[in-house]
């Protein structure tokens, strides 16, 4: 079949894996790879046989037909715009934008044009998630009645070489760990209608304590601890906590959905496999249940080769750019509700992703 020719703009470590998978999937090519440093650009190209050049050396490019946007976040609205004005596709990492105002320009600007948005996580289209959705939809714990998801962990300073933009505008647990929750609460249960929450900066400033900035302080700009109530539009109510304040750890599951015949343990949204076990009423102990679709750990750029099959076919994409905005104001909601002491009413909404078909092998689409 005919590929769609992409083009990877930030050639950071995440890079790595688009090039790997890229070579996997049947719809795309990468074929082309920039960066604001372009050495930086021209090294990864000779790492994976590709063409490293500028950004506008890629976007000038008549053959490439989509973009693989990869930089970081603060720099994601712009340089999608910039992709869409030269009339290529795009694709990018999570989150959509840093804010709602940007995130609805990038999407405005591709209707107009007649060009597609997707973006990250497309975890949810891995096997764990997909099986998860399935037994949702074949009735295994009868009608959705509310879930629960927990991102827990002490923060990345303990960690991370260059932690300060975590806890910076942009940053903070929700807008880092929030978008693989969410998008796999929406793809399970469809749309959210409202949110509420509350938040806080538990500690106003951070030592890192990693390399090599040891010792640095870091001033903390965004809320640490956020605990949400979402109304999703069918009826279920879901909590989600997202924290980089949980010094000691926990014992929390990632996700549960709880249906009026039986609980639903689902997988780390932040993985593409996972374990599934169903606790159905009337039994007396969890059951595991096989994966029923793709068993890949790692097929991080699925949504972006998913959307290159739909550029071709004209099928509907499931990492949608209309998905990742549903995400982006449901975050942005939870703040707002905090500081405003109220519910957040969300004013977009989102179709739910198509599931993925039953039998199909790792790294195939239809």
């Amino acid at each position: 079949m005919d590929k769609i020719k992409v083009g990877i703009i930030g050639t950071g470590n995440i890079s790595g894996i688009y090039f790997q998978n890229g070579k996997r999937f049947e719809a795309m090519e990468v074929v082309a790879c920039a960066d604001l440093d372009v050495e930086r650009a021209k090294a990864r190209a000779a790492e994976y046989g590709v063409r490293g050049c500028s950004v506008e050396e890629l976007l000038a490019d008549p053959d490439i037909q989509m973009v693989i946007n990869l930089t970081i976040p603060a720099a994601h609205a712009s340089v999608c715009l910039q992709a869409l004005e030269a009339g290529k596709h795009v694709y990018v990492e999570k989150p959509l934008a840093v804010s709602r105002e940007e995130g609805s320009k990038v999407l405005e600007l591709a209707a107009s044009k007649g060009l597609l948005v997707g973006s990250a996580p497309d975890t949810f289209l891995g096997g764990g998630i997909q099986t998860a959705i399935k037994l949702i939809r074949d009735g295994r714990i009868g009608t959705p009645i509310g879930a629960t998801a927990f991102m827990t962990c002490g923060g990345h300073e303990s960690w991370h070489p260059a932690p300060e933009f975590y806890y910076q505008k942009g940053g903070g647990p929700m807008f880092d760990m929030g978008p693989y929750y969410l998008t796999a609460l929406i793809a399970m249960l469809g749309p959210i209608s409202r949110v509420t929450g509350s938040a806080r900066i538990s500690y106003p400033e951070r030592t890192i304590t990693s390399q090599p900035k040891y010792g640095q302080k870091v001033k903390v700009e965004v809320p640490t601890h956020i605990a949400g109530i979402m109304d999703f539009a069918a009826g279920p109510v879901g909590t989600l906590l997202t924290s980089f304040d949980t010094m000691g750890g926990s014992t929390l599951p990632r996700i549960e959905v709880y249906g009026s015949e039986g609980t639903l343990l689902v997988p780390d949204p932040n993985g593409f496999g996972g374990e599934v076990r169903i606790w159905q009423a009337g039994a007396r102990e969890w059951s595991d249940i096989p994966l029923t679709h793709g068993k890949a750990d790692n097929a991080r750029g699925v949504g972006a080769a998913d959307m290159a099959k739909a550029i071709l076919s004209g099928r509907k994409h499931r990492a949608s750019g209309e998905l990742a905005f549903h995400v982006l104001e449901a975050m942005h909601g939870f703040h707002d509700a905090s500081e405003q002491g109220a519910h957040y009413q969300m004013k977009s909404t989102c179709e739910t992703p198509a599931p993925l078909p039953v039998g199909l092998a790792d790294f195939e689409l239809d």
